[in-house]
């Protein structure tokens, strides 16, 4: 483990083996971090949550899987109600100044660019990446391996493996980060039906993935966890505009 000077960790945090802690750096004792975490210097981790309501008595939590890195500036919220956690998995890779709000909820090797802004309660799902400066409205999901554009500005729910961008725009699916991930042709071609059933068709989009979910035409766990993803959320789903092309490929 290695504590530079000028870092602060309170007295209570928990800091696995190998964890580098930059100068400036301010972990509260609210905080867990797994084995190998690096906090960089400015970073703030397990402050407050930014509710006029909230309690600053309130016993609650923030929890960083292994190897994540947390560059300058970032800071993490712990949660609002008591023995909540907000919590961030393993690999992750937070740049500088992005921001992770109370009861956020982040999967393995998410990536966030700089000053990026997730709101309370936002999910992310594991190897999703958010670009620069976007903004995330409270209680939203970002599906598995779904890629969102710089400064987009989202208040819905986006879908697993697509790709996101401007206002709640919904431009297709993230072909190249699937087969980076190593996914077969056919299961690449299951999700790409998932996606036209869903989002290129009229109609509730719960109703669609549920429907198409019960037919038991769909063999890959990746295309049944695309279409099981319209069974929660509470903000409502990205659609895909006129004449989106499904085939669409992103980085």
């Amino acid at each position: 483990m290695s504590i530079h000077p000028t870092a602060i960790i309170e007295d209570g945090a928990t800091l696995g083996s190998g964890c580098v802690i930059h100068a400036h750096a301010v972990i509260t004792r609210h905080c867990t971090l797994g084995d190998g975490v690096v906090v960089h210097p400015g970073a703030i981790i397990g402050g407050d949550p930014q509710d006029l309501g909230f309690n600053p008595a309130t016993e609650s939590y923030v929890r960083i899987g292994a190897r994540t890195v947390l560059r300058e500036h970032v800071t993490v919220n712990r949660a609002t109600k008591a023995g909540g956690s907000t919590e961030i998995g393993a690999d992750c890779y937070l740049m500088a100044g992005s921001h992770l709000a109370h009861d956020g909820r982040l999967g393995e090797r998410v990536i966030l660019a700089n000053t990026v802004l997730l709101a309370g309660h936002v999910a992310v799902g594991e190897r999703a990446f958010v670009g620069g400066a976007a903004a995330i409205h409270q209680f939203c999901r970002i599906g598995e391996s779904a890629m969102v554009g710089g400064l987009a500005r989202i208040t819905r729910d986006i879908p697993p493996f697509t790709m996101a961008t401007e206002r709640d725009e919904l431009v297709g699916l993230n072909i190249v980060g699937l087969r980076r991930r190593g996914l077969k042709p056919a299961a690449i071609g299951e999700i790409k039906r998932a996606f036209r059933e869903v989002c290129r068709s009229a109609g509730n989009p719960r109703e669609l993935a549920a429907a198409a979910l019960a037919s038991g035409t769909y063999a890959s766990d990746e295309a049944r966890r695309f279409l099981e993803f319209y069974g929660g959320g509470r903000r409502g789903f990205l659609r895909a505009r006129v004449g989106v092309d499904d085939s669409a490929e992103g980085e």
